[in-house]
């Protein structure tokens, strides 16, 4: 249903074209990572003073933007179905505009860590909050809120991504990157929605409908003969996180001991309770 290289970006133009020709013949859809890797090759955060003061080796924003646009291009002079996996900047939002209203076939994505996070988030070198694209500037953080409210950005995603203690005990530019993110997708996507920045309906169409509708799904919406998956929450019971009461085996969480609202009371799956209080 969809072909993808995950988060290491296709750097040969030559060889992407020949895959969105391929993809197109094929039906199916190319997910890519936007980064241009030989400017970020390297770096742990996003250029400008705040990375200049701590040090970090950086990438600038730019370099999402370049490769969005090669990819735009791409996919109109091929025809062929083009996801972005993760924007995060400001810079790409206008390229990306321009591609839809020229009838290019193109979806995007963010992930729920650059939508709730910023780059000030790793002073103090905190490697929970080492991701990529490396978190951006709160005028980024914003403008990608803003897209994804007005139908700009498609896809929530939870960037999902767990490490041991070992990887992220380490200095920040050796520690692993990413973060755990499924079960703390839902009371971090319901901070926009209490902060009025997205409606709970919308909240339901990036996290649900939508990634069900562009790789072809049959889930994601209450209709006879869909599946049965289902989540029972109440959006407004409030808890502290703590790390340590995570299912997952891995407990990199940038939400340690933070203060959220939403509890999952209940999930089944295909009619079956798999979970539940």
């Amino acid at each position: 249903m969809a072909l993808t290289d995950a988060d290491q970006p296709l750097a040969d133009a030559k060889l992407m074209r020949a895959c969105m020709a391929y993809a197109r013949a094929l039906g199916a859809l190319i997910v890519h990572h936007p980064q241009e890797p030989t400017l970020a090759r390297g770096a742990c955060a996003t250029a400008g003073e705040f990375a200049s003061r701590l040090g970090l080796p950086s990438v600038p924003a730019i370099a999402e933007r370049m490769m969005l646009e090669r990819d735009l291009a791409l996919a109109e002079n091929t025809g062929g179905r083009y996801h972005a996996d993760m924007l995060s900047t400001a810079d790409a939002l206008g390229p990306l505009a321009r591609a839809r209203d020229a009838g290019v076939k193109v979806t995007a994505g963010t992930s729920i860590h650059h939508l709730t996070l910023n780059e000030f988030d790793v002073a103090d070198y905190r490697t929970f909050f080492k991701f990529d694209p490396p978190l951006r500037p709160e005028a980024d953080r914003e403008a990608i809120v803003d897209a994804l409210a007005d139908g700009l950005i498609d896809v929530i995603v939870s960037s999902h991504l767990p490490w041991d203690e070992e990887a992220k005990r380490l200095p920040f530019e050796e520690a692993a990157t990413g973060a755990v993110g499924l079960e703390t997708f839902l009371p971090a996507c319901l901070r926009l929605v209490h902060a009025g920045r997205l409606t709970l309906l919308r909240f339901f169409e990036c996290a649900s409908l939508n990634p069900a509708r562009i790789l072809g799904l049959p889930g994601g919406r209450l209709a006879a003969g869909a599946p049965a998956d289902l989540v029972l929450f109440d959006p407004d019971a409030p808890f502290l996180l703590d790390r340590e009461t995570l299912r997952s085996k891995s407990k990199n969480t940038p939400f340690d001991r933070q203060r959220m609202q939403g509890r999952v009371h209940g999930t089944w799956v295909g009619g079956v309770r798999v979970h539940g209080e």
